[in-house]
């Protein structure tokens, strides 16, 4: 007995998002489903409504990205009916894990966001997360929106060398 497509399609979402420690964004786990052509954008939308909807995932919107959690009911969920997944499928899911993990959890791991706050002037939050540890976290206050922004932006491509550098520094022993 094969399954309803959307049923399907639900099952695999929430197969990848037990799979990893971490959560997924919204495109990373678009770019499977629409890169594999198993559907459409629409009905991936439509399955990840439904989702939320029943509680089984939880989504987070940071700046521009949403980033989507698997529950303790969707884990329960997912341990019931893996096996209705077909086998083929699953192995597309886990070599496609397998092969970006390191990318996947780069991407999610490295967060930025600004705020304005009580003064008037704007406050830039940096995190670099493994799993559900946070590496850092600084708060930056700045002069405006564009600056604040401009930060959020480069933010990725910057903070492993800052990481670094402050690491670095502050485990430097004093003579």
């Amino acid at each position: 007995m094969s399954l309803e497509p959307l049923t399907l399609y639900k099952l695999m979402t929430l197969y990848m998002l037990n799979k990893v420690n971490f959560p997924l964004t919204d495109a990373q786990i678009s770019d499977f489903f629409l890169n594999k052509e198993y559907t459409t954008y629409f009905s991936f939308r439509q399955v990840i409504s439904e989702l939320i909807e029943t509680n089984l995932i939880s989504c987070e919107t940071v700046r521009n990205a949403s980033y989507y959690k698997i529950s303790d009911d969707g884990i329960e969920t997912i341990e019931l009916f893996t096996s209705k997944i077909p086998v083929a499928i699953i192995d597309d899911m886990d070599i496609f894990i397998l092969e970006n993990k390191y990318e996947l959890r780069n991407e999610v791991g490295t967060l930025c966001d600004y705020y304005k706050s009580t003064n008037q002037d704007y406050v830039v939050n940096c995190q670099i997360k493994e799993g559900p540890n946070t590496l850092i976290d600084i708060n930056i206050s700045v002069p405006s929106e564009d600056v604040a922004e401009t930060m959020c932006n480069n933010w990725k491509g910057a903070s492993q060398e800052l990481y670094g550098t402050i690491m670095k520094t502050l485990m430097k022993e004093k003579p």
